[in-house]
This record gives structure tokens, sequence and C-alpha cells, in this order.
């Protein structure tokens, strides 16, 4: 009997058991790469947070005298790659008499560092003019006393007198928050901000001119050990997390008391471990419908042999088998598509892994647990959904029942508590909630970012998804029922006179019908909404890597070199679509020293996107153009307009460096409006204004910055630009593609392509699957009801109106339905996250082309199905009602 089963199963029942493995199989694929991408990003996410880091750990010494204790028990905690020692002393200000006029700064700090520490840690420097030994001064400073290499600047030491030293060059600290950090502070009383005036001496030196200060004042100085620590750690952020933050406790207990570990790496990895929480939600909101839809077709698939299952478990039954027997041979048909959907699901896993993770940390212990998870839920899922309905039909019904084709089905549970109802009120609650506020990224007062992760964001759009598609089962059934008259109609140019009798069939099989259409509905529904989401999502990334580097190519340099003066040679190069210049001048509000940004209002948007997120009011060419209209016209940042209690139309007084004696002077503006983001701007305390007036009060043209928009390839455009610009001290030149891989490990670098490719492919087989293979299955299970038909008389083509109607019916309803939800969640999803992307799109991206092949894919595989199912009706009515 054994072998009759099985063979009978090879050759009668071979579309339905390869349907079913294939839903098996795509459910492994999905949960094991679901599960590799999530890893993948976690590791990628600590490895680029790790790079990122200037100084991995920064020990305030209690006392120098501790140097040597400290620095060997910091090598028998962890095998440091690099450790310098850096000196810190407060100074009163610094005064330099350049140009005929005496320029004075307020407090500020001058560090010691040693010949090695810029080679041994080269985030915490960009060298600009001059040399990058000796006495260095940082950009700011640079700027506040107008001195250049060569200059001579005093130091004014606290408690003793002032001293004087030669400058020998200019640099850029782009981690200076970190590297000014307030270590051993509770948060919140620390400052807010670095430094603004900063000079750098050789520890020599330092040392000489600090040592007498740190007698007489030891408070205003103080050394610090600079380490670098060895980077073999686990690629888990919150396990790399755990483990440096262990580390840095071993340290301190084995130093008892003798200096304060500042811990920076663990503080970052502190954030990206948020970040990655962050990315596993996306992951999973995004990835497991898919598992979930390839679940609910391997269920379908089952489901469909359900009658012919129930009449071949009666005939056994009738002729003396048992319940085990029964079972068994069920459990033949299951193992068949476990042992199939396991091993092709893991073969489609392998290549998915060689095609979109090479060489990827996940190799290994990650990709084997992923494995044998999605293995182990495929095998259980095909057992479930083959043995357990064959045991409930065996204990739940009589051998009379089951030979019953049609019956009358109850309202489910989800019914008659309106479940579906319940759900869309959540839905739109927890939407109402979420969408004021949004997903937001908090920046701590000692200035290292972390990030606030609000999963409940998440229960909005899961629970629009799920209310919906009950909603729709609901109305469809319901619609069916009533609304015989109006099918009627709709299929008359199909069915012709048979309209009515294929409506009232449709009617009486509305189970099926719903059934392929809402599994229809959350194939496209889900292929829709990932789609338009991670389309959406990575738009806005590129469009974050531009607001961070000003344009597709851009060159920054200093008011003594301005990149300005290369603008005629800049616009005859090669690739360039439009290049603008923009002033980057530093600006006192009251006594905080800010970025101002001096731009010609009517051509700014030539060279960068400027989108209505970046103004409050959200109007970017209503904005722009009051601001031509006002030439003393200022857009002050958010913080800004704040603390200061500004209001719209107030006249505000700035202080800028006058070109001619170097001092600043104050300046007249009138605040008309308030601007949230800026091409190159920071994120907290900056302004904008005409670059005309403020060239016009400053006594200087000068552009810092020029802006340019590529007509290809933007990184050709940057090395023909820095060949161009290599006269200029100082100048940088950055594109937008560097850009935005060195900002990916913020909450938008959460990368999505890959995760986008694996899903969208599957998405157009699960779509095909569900429109075709399930219309197939339905169809072939009523070949007994259309054979008769056949025996009766009926022709081919009043058969192919019952086949084609039922096909558009399930293709057109599932469509409709599966479009409007699709777009509904991802509008809702881009909606809740807004804080995440920066800035926040205005509209949704739709990948055209890739929605025409997902309709194609699923029309096609209707029509395959249908003309299939017609194909089986040229046979002889009475053969075909024999195989039955």
């Amino acid at each position: 009997m054994l072998m009759t089963w099985l063979k009978g199963i090879l050759t009668y029942r071979l579309g339905r058991l390869m349907g079913a493995i294939t839903g098996v199989a795509l459910t492994v694929t999905l949960l094991a790469s679901l599960g590799a991408f999530i890893a993948s990003a976690g590791a990628s996410m600590t490895k680029r947070a790790i790079q990122e880091v200037p100084v991995d750990w920064q020990i305030q010494l209690s006392h120098l005298s501790d140097a040597n204790t400290v620095k060997e028990a910091i090598g028998k905690v962890t095998p440091y790659t690099a450790l310098e020692q850096v000196g810190y002393a407060d100074m009163n200000g610094l005064i330099a008499n350049t140009g005929g006029s005496v320029q004075t700064t307020g407090p500020g700090k001058v560090l010691g560092i040693s010949t090695n520490y810029w080679t041994k840690f080269p985030l915490e420097l960009r060298q600009l003019i001059g040399a990058g030994q000796g006495v260095l001064v940082a950009q700011q400073t640079a700027a506040n006393l107008h001195v250049k290499p060569g200059d001579r600047v005093k130091i004014e030491r606290v408690g003793l007198p002032p001293c004087e030293v030669m400058v020998d060059g200019v640099v850029d600290l782009p981690n200076a928050d970190s590297l000014f950090q307030a270590i051993g502070l509770p948060p919140g009383a620390a400052p807010q901000a670095p430094p603004d005036n900063v000079l750098m001496l050789p520890e020599a030196q330092w040392q000489q001119v600090f040592g007498p200060q740190a007698v007489v004042r030891p408070d205003s100085v103080h050394t610090q050990f600079h380490v670098r620590i060895g980077h073999d750690l686990p690629t888990d952020p919150t396990v790399a997390h755990q483990f440096v933050q262990q580390l840095a406790n071993n340290l301190e207990v084995r130093i008892a008391g003798r200096g304060i570990v500042g811990d920076i790496l663990a503080t970052r990895l502190g954030s990206v471990q948020a970040d990655a929480a962050y990315g596993k939600v996306l992951f999973l909101f995004l990835g497991l419908p898919g598992a979930i839809l390839a679940v609910l077709l391997t269920l379908a698939i089952a489901a469909s042999g359900t009658n012919r299952r129930r009449k071949e478990q009666a005939l056994l039954r009738i002729r003396g088998a048992s319940v085990r027997t029964i079972l068994g041979l069920e459990a033949i048909e299951a193992l068949i598509v476990a042992i199939g959907g396991v091993v092709i699901g893991n073969v489609l896993f392998l290549g998915v892994e060689r095609t979109f993770l090479p060489g990827n940390e996940l190799i290994g212990g990650s990709a084997m647990f992923w494995t044998m998870s999605a293995s182990l839920i495929g095998f259980m899922l095909a057992i479930t959904a083959m043995v357990y309905p064959a045991w409930i039909q065996i204990h739940h019904s009589s051998v009379v029942s089951a030979q019953t084709t049609v019956g009358r089905g109850s309202k489910a549970l989800w019914q008659r508590v309106y479940l579906d109802i319940i759900l869309l009120v959540i839905s739109g609650v927890e939407f109402w909630r979420t969408a004021s506020t949004g997903y937001q990224v908090v920046l701590a007062p000692e200035g290292i970012t972390t990030t606030s992760v609000h999963f409940e964001a998440f229960i909005a759009p899961l629970c629009l998804w799920i209310g919906a598609v009950l909603l729709s089962t609901r109305f469809l059934e319901g619609w069916l029922v009533r609304g015989r008259k109006l099918l009627a109609g709709m299929l008359n140019p199909i069915a012709h006179d048979l309209s009515g009798v294929v409506s009232a069939s449709l009617s009486r099989q509305r189970l099926l019908i719903v059934r392929g259409i809402i599994l229809i509905a959350l194939a496209l529904s889900f292929a829709v909404s990932t789609a338009v989401f991670n389309t959406t999502y990575n738009a806005q990334s590129h469009v974050d890597a531009e607001l961070t580097n000003g344009s597709d190519v851009t060159v920054a340099g200093l008011t003594t070199s301005a990149p300005s003066t290369k603008l005629n040679e800049l616009k005859a190069l090669p690739g360039v679509a439009a290049i603008q210049s923009m002033q980057h001048r530093l600006v006192y509000v009251g006594n905080d020293l800010q970025d101002m940004y001096g731009i010609d209002p009517k051509a700014i948007g030539k060279v960068t996107n400027i989108a209505n997120a970046y103004f409050v009011g959200g109007n970017a060419q209503g904005t722009l153009s009051d601001l031509a209209k006002q030439p003393d016209g200022v857009l002050v940042s958010e913080e800004t307009a704040k603390d200061y209690q500004l209001n719209l139309g107030d006249k505000i007084n700035l202080r800028l460096q006058n070109v001619e004696d170097h001092q600043y002077h104050v300046v007249p503006f009138h605040f008309i409006g308030i601007v949230r983001e800026f091409p190159t701007a920071p994120k907290d305390s900056f302004l904008v204004a005409n670059k005309n007036y403020i060239a016009q009060q400053t006594g200087s043209d000068a552009a810092e910055i020029v802006l340019m928009r590529a007509t290809a390839n933007p990184a050709a455009l940057a090395s023909r630009v820095r060949t161009a610009v290599s006269s200029l001290a100082g100048a940088n030149v950055t594109d937008i593609n560097s850009t935005q891989r060195a900002i990916s490990s913020g909450l938008t670098a959460v990368d999505l392509h890959g995760l986008t490719r694996l899903e969208l492919g599957l998405a157009i087989l699960l779509a095909a699957a569900s429109t075709g293979l399930i219309l197939a299955l339905g169809l072939a299970e009523r070949r007994r009801t259309l054979a008769i038909l056949a025996a009766l008389g009926a022709k081919k083509r009043q058969l192919g109106a019952f086949i084609w109607s039922e096909g558009l019916v399930i293709l057109t309803g599932g469509s409709i339905l599966g479009v409007v939800l699709g777009f509904g969640v991802a509008q809702m999803l881009v909606k809740v996250l807004t804080g995440v992307f920066d800035p926040p799109p205005e509209i949704l991206s739709i990948p055209w082309g890739y929605l025409i092949i997902l309709a194609a894919a699923a029309m096609t595989s209707t029509v395959i199905a249908i003309i299939g199912t017609n194909h089986i009706f040229h046979r002889p009515a009475v053969e075909e009602m024999r195989n039955l």
C-alpha cells in the first residue's frame, strides 16, 4: 500500500506537491535570508562604528606621577595598538597683532601632543595651511585672530605671565566634541560644546610653557592617555558594547582611582546598539510579511486538496484502513514536501548569501544558526500543513459527511468579535500618536550621538495590514452573497448570457474565491509596500548625503584662499551641470559663535536640493523668495530662535569680522524665517543670509564653499576639481558618493539595497505563485463539476466563461486591494518614521518599472493557469471524470 500511495502521489498529485514544496522553500529562504541580513547589518554597523571612532579611550590621570602605573595596567587589560600622552591646559585667551590691528579671544584650551600623535590618531586632525607639526591653531581660532603660519600669538596663561609662540600651521578638528569631552562629570554638568579657541603645542614645548602653571594652578592642567585598543571585537553591536565596557571596568579596577576612563568606543557602540535594534525591527517588518505570505501560500496549497483528501480518507476507512494507517500515508506526502522544501530552500539561501552577502562576517556561526532555524520552521510547517488537517478530518467527520462536497460554514471567531475593526482602530490611534512625534534622533548634551528607538511606531502599519485584510475578507464574503446582480453585470462582457449562472457559481464558491483574492492581495501588498518604502528609503539616503555634502561635488576652503577665486575655471570643467558659490563665515550671536552661510536665494536651488522640510512652514520657494526680497534678511536655526526668543520681523544685531581691520563689527539683520536644515550646515545652530549683503558689510565677497552639480559620475568630476584647486591652501574636495559612505553608520545607514533586491525578486515569485498556482489548484478542485457540465453538452466557450470569470475576479479583486493596501502601509511607515529621514521625504518614491514587472508577472501567471485549465477540458469529459 505504501508504494502504491507514493506512486499515486507522484503520478497524479505532482502539481500540488511541487506547489507545496515551493511554498516551504520560499519560507525557508526568506526566514534564513532575513536572519542573515539582520546579523549582517549589525556586523557592518559595528565595523563602521569602530572605524569612525577617532580615539577608543581617553583616560584622564589623577596625577602625572601615576602615568607609568596606568600605562602598565592598560597593557595587561588589552593589547592596544596606539597609546599617546596628551596634555590639556586652560588659558585665559589669545592675542595676535596682525595687519596693523590687535585681535584677542576669550578662554580656551592648549593641547600638548607628541610628533607621532596625528599619525596614530589621524581622524582627530585635518591639515589646512602650513605644517602638520609644531604650533598648530584650530581653524576657528585662526579666523578669530586672523593669523597664518609665521604669525606670532601670545598665550595668556592662568596665574602666570603670558608667553609667545609662532604659528606653524592651521588645522581643522573634525572630532572636537570627543577630543574635549568632560571625563568623570555627570550628564548635564559638562560643557555643551567644545572650546571656541584651541592651540596645540609640541609635547616638550607644552611642558615648558604649562609645567609652571600646573604648580601654581593644578586645577587648570591635566593629562590624558589616548588609546586605541585591539579591534578584535564581537560582530554583534550589543555584545561588542558589553565587551568594551567590561574592558574599561577592568582597567578602572586595576588602576584603583589613579585615572578615569572616558570610553568613547563604548559610547559609540551603545548608539549603534540602538541603531541595530531599530534595524532588526525594520528588517522584520519589511521581510517577515513575505515569510508569513509564504507560510499562507503553503497552507492554501494544502487546503486546496481538502475535498479530495476527505474523499480519499472516506474510501480508505470504508475498506478498513485504521486511523494510524491513514495518518501514516498522509505523513508520506508531508515528508516529501518537508524534505524537498527544506533542501531547495537551503540551496536558494546559499545563492542569496553568495550573491548579496559575499565574504560577509556572517559566514560561520550566524549563517548556520539562521539556516538551521529556518529549516526547522519549514519542516514543521510542511508537517503541520499536510498532517494536521487530515487528523482533524478523521476525528471530526464521519464517512458519510466526508463525502459531502459543499457545506455551509459558520462565521469565524475573528468575525464574531470584530477583530478587523479593533485592529484598524488600534492602527489609527497609534498612527496619530507616533506621527505627531515621529522617530527622533537625540543628540546628547556631551555631543555624543545617541538614539531613542521607538518600536511602538511599527504597531500602526502592522495593525493596518492585518486589519485591512480581515475587513476586506468580511466585505468580499458579504458582497459575493448580496451582490450577485452587480457581479453578473460586471461579468457580462466575458460570460454573456451565462453571467447570471457564473455569478451564482462564484457566490456558492465564495470561500475559495475570497481566499484567492486575499492571498493575491497579501502578495501584491507585500511587494508594493516593500518596493515603495525601500525606494523612498534609499532615495532619501541619497538626499541625506546631499544635505551633508552640499551637492554632488563640494569644494570647501578658507577665506584667505577662497575656492570662489577658481569659479570660472571650475565652471569650464567637463561634467559640470551647474555651479554656485556659497559663503561660510563665523558670526557672533550674542556671545555665541555660530556658522553663517551666504547664498544667492534665486540660484542656490540649481546646484542642491532645497526641500520644503528645511524650513518651518514647509515652503522652501516662498522662504527663499522672502530672503531675496529682503537684502538684510536672515534665516535663523530653530535652536537659535528658541534660545534668544526671537520673533519674525525682529531686528537683530550680529557681529561679523571685517576684512579691513579683522575685528568683529555689529551688522544689523532682520529675522524673516526659521531654517531647520541647510546644505553643509551643522544640525544645531547656524544662520543663512544673502551673500551680497554679507560681502558689503564685511568688505569681502570671498566664498569659502563652491557647490557643483555633476552631469554624470560625481567621483570623476571630484578628481578633476582636485587638480584644479590644488594650488589653494586648505581646499578640500568631497563628492556625494564618498559622503554617503562616510555617514553610513547613522540611522538611515541600515543598508536596504541587498534586502530590497532579494525581497523584490521573491515578491514577484510569491505574486506569481499566489495568482497562478492558487487559481490553478482552485480550478482543479472543480474539475468534476466542469467535467459534468461538459458531459451535459456545455461548449468550450461556455466552460471558458466559468474559468476566465473566476480568474479575472480573483486577479482584479486581489490586485486592487493589494495595491491600495501596499501604498497605504508604505505611506504610514514613512510617516511614522519621519524623524529617521534627514530631511523627511515630501512624497513617496514610486518604482514604476518594478511595479510594471510585478503586474506583468501576476497577469502572465493567471493567463497560464487559465489556459492550462482550459487545456484539461479539451480531453473527452468521460476520460476526465474517470480520472477523478
